[in-house]
């Protein structure tokens, strides 16, 4: 991967392609989630394609202290504004998802329009009650316990040999970065605060994914992509059949499909 070097935080990313630009976030553990996608010719073709490593995971800066979704999304202006992107689609994928509508409410002119992937959003206090409680686990028990327990409850019981036949070393590099999501990320995510009045400041075309077996994982899932159906102003909703939260694995070249089909709807003005 290539680096960027912003004021003194290094993004390892990726760039390929040409066309209207497409740029990735990922969400807690697994930061190349979505390197299948992006092998898609659905969406290689007629597009450029930047995929990056949030800060705090693989390749990119490691810093001490809590790390905020403001700060994650001011990291992924100072990459485009690198890059030479002055306004692009967005994907977010859980906790990326959460990173992207940020971003849109911070600087909406760089944003031409959201896919959210069952986006970190709408959780409530049940919901950071049970991270916090994964925070404390894997001080106590480890990592790896920990993250395999949080894949299984998000990817299924039965996800462990497909993640890593598709993405190998994917879940080694996981308990390596793990601090990042349990001792910095979780805090952050705990203050962040995203509501119906944020979400009506969302006026971007907006994709909301769910994984048809999502629901039936987790109904949180569900109960998160309904409430978005309801509180953005300018959204569509998509239901993929066959996958849950770890659709990026399970079954790119549907996924890739649904977001082409998106895009090409909504070309970025200039």
């Amino acid at each position: 991967m290539s680096r960027a070097v912003l004021d003194g935080l290094t993004l390892a990313y990726e760039r390929a392609g040409s066309g209207d630009p497409i740029v990735f976030i990922h969400g807690a553990l697994i930061a190349d989630v979505f390197r299948p996608l992006v092998t898609e010719s659905a969406l290689a073709s007629g597009h450029e394609l930047v995929v990056y490593h949030r800060r705090g995971y693989t390749g990119s800066t490691h810093a001490a202290g809590a790390l905020t979704v403001a700060q994650h999304a001011a990291d992924c202006r100072a990459l485009l504004r690198h890059l030479g992107i002055e306004r692009t689609h967005m994907v977010g994928h859980s906790y990326g998802g959460a990173v992207a509508l940020q971003l849109a409410l911070d600087s909406p002119e760089l944003i031409e329009s959201l896919a959210l992937l069952e986006p970190a959003v709408f959780g409530g206090q049940a919901y950071l009650d049970a991270l916090s409680k994964g925070q404390e686990r894997s001080r106590r028990e480890g990592a790896e316990v920990v993250i395999d327990d949080f894949l299984k409850m998000r990817f299924g019981a039965d996800y462990r040999p497909r993640l890593d036949r598709v993405l190998p070393g994917s879940f080694a590099q996981a308990v390596v970065d793990a601090p990042t999501w349990f001792e910095q990320e979780i805090p952050g995510l705990g203050a962040w605060t995203f509501n119906e009045d944020e979400a009506q400041r969302i006026t971007q075309p907006v994709l909301a994914v769910l994984g048809g077996e999502s629901d039936t994982l987790w109904p949180r899932f569900g109960e998160t992509h309904r409430r978005l159906l309801s509180s953005l102003p300018n959204v569509e909703g998509v239901v993929i059949a066959g996958v849950n939260h770890g659709m990026l694995v399970q079954d790119p070249a549907a996924v890739a499909s649904t977001l082409a089909t998106f895009f090409r709807r909504h070309p970025i003005s200039r």
